[in-house]
């Protein structure tokens, strides 16, 4: 099974970090954190769920943390392989891409609420989500990524 340091590097967690904080002005990691100390807690310790995808026609997931590991029921390597789309139903799927395109639109947005599948196929609300653009300080568009504050079963 792989660690999260040998699937997420400094430069990644920084891409993260600075653009939530960019579009938010809120730090995305408590402040006594920094550089390594600091993805590791985003990584293990975060009490929220942190998700990002990449800029593939259909993206695919980079990156899952512990709390979003365990709300939807997939290890780093099965996160990391599933296409984005996949953690909503297709009902659903309409809806979630329109929340990707406001998201790409304004840069970020903090007030989604929808709902998403486990693998086992248990569903449940993600509420009060704050999706944000991967743009790093040259204006490259690297993905998007997803904080999940609140989730409760349908």
């Amino acid at each position: 099974m792989n660690t999260m340091n040998e699937n997420m590097d400094i430069g990644f967690f920084n891409l993260l970090s600075k653009s939530y904080s960019r579009f938010t002005n809120k730090p995305l990691v408590p402040a006594a954190y920094e550089g390594h100390a600091a993805a590791q807690w985003l990584y293990e310790e975060a009490p929220f769920g942190l998700l990002a995808h990449n800029t593939d026609p259909d993206p695919r997931f980079i990156y899952a943390n512990k709390t979003a590991q365990k709300c939807f029921g997939y290890d780093w390597d099965e996160f990391t392989a599933l296409l984005s789309r996949f953690s909503a139903e297709m009902p659903d799927r309409d809806e979630r891409q329109r929340l990707l395109d406001r998201a790409s639109r304004y840069g970020y947005i903090n007030d989604y609420r929808g709902i998403r599948v486990a693998k086992s196929g248990r569903r449940f609300w993600i509420d009060q989500v704050t999706l944000w653009q991967l743009i790093d300080e040259e204006g490259t568009l690297h993905g998007q990524a997803a904080l999940i504050p609140e989730w409760h079963d349908v």
